[in-house]
């Protein structure tokens, strides 16, 4: 049965994925982390599965993290297990490509370059940034994780 949140829950849930981004996690690792106990996927799991997806998949600032967290959670939240479920798939499939046009809709693009005002998506250097005040103060990253959770938790929680 699918989990009903009160728009307060939302809120906390939003709350929770920015303040897992400000505390060092990448975009993907805070949205998913934000929601990924509503799927019994433990918080280290949560962590672990979404960690490449930072810095649009692993820097390269193609598909944006926090987009990326939210189709992730798609796949929790009406995903196939099998390949004898192919409606489902198409189903899961129309979810993610909702979610990511208010996403597009709400932020000009899904595209982590783009989002950055980066001219070109060219894979940079593996290392992330340090995480300083002036680092927050130049990304639009945490404004797109709460965009992101506030996103799927209105579209597949409510």
């Amino acid at each position: 049965m699918r989990k009903i949140l009160t728009d307060e829950e939302i809120e906390a849930r939003v709350a929770r994925g920015v303040e897992l981004f400000k505390s060092g996690y990448n975009c993907a690792q805070s949205v998913v982390g934000a929601f990924a106990d509503l799927y019994d996927v433990p918080q280290d799991m949560a962590m672990r599965m979404s960690a490449s997806f930072g810095g649009g998949i692993g820097r390269m600032r193609l598909t944006c993290g926090a987009a990326s967290g939210m189709f992730m959670l798609a796949g929790l939240e009406n995903g196939c297990a099998t390949i004898e479920e192919p409606q489902k798939r198409a189903e899961n499939y129309s979810l993610v490509q909702e979610l990511a046009e208010l996403f597009k809709q709400e932020n000009g693009s899904i595209t982590c370059a783009e989002l950055l005002g980066l001219r070109s998506g060219k894979a940079e250097s593996p290392t992330p940034g340090a995480r300083t005040a002036e680092y927050y103060s130049k990304r639009p990253c945490a404004m797109m994780v709460e965009t992101a959770c506030r996103i799927f938790a209105r579209r597949c929680l409510k």
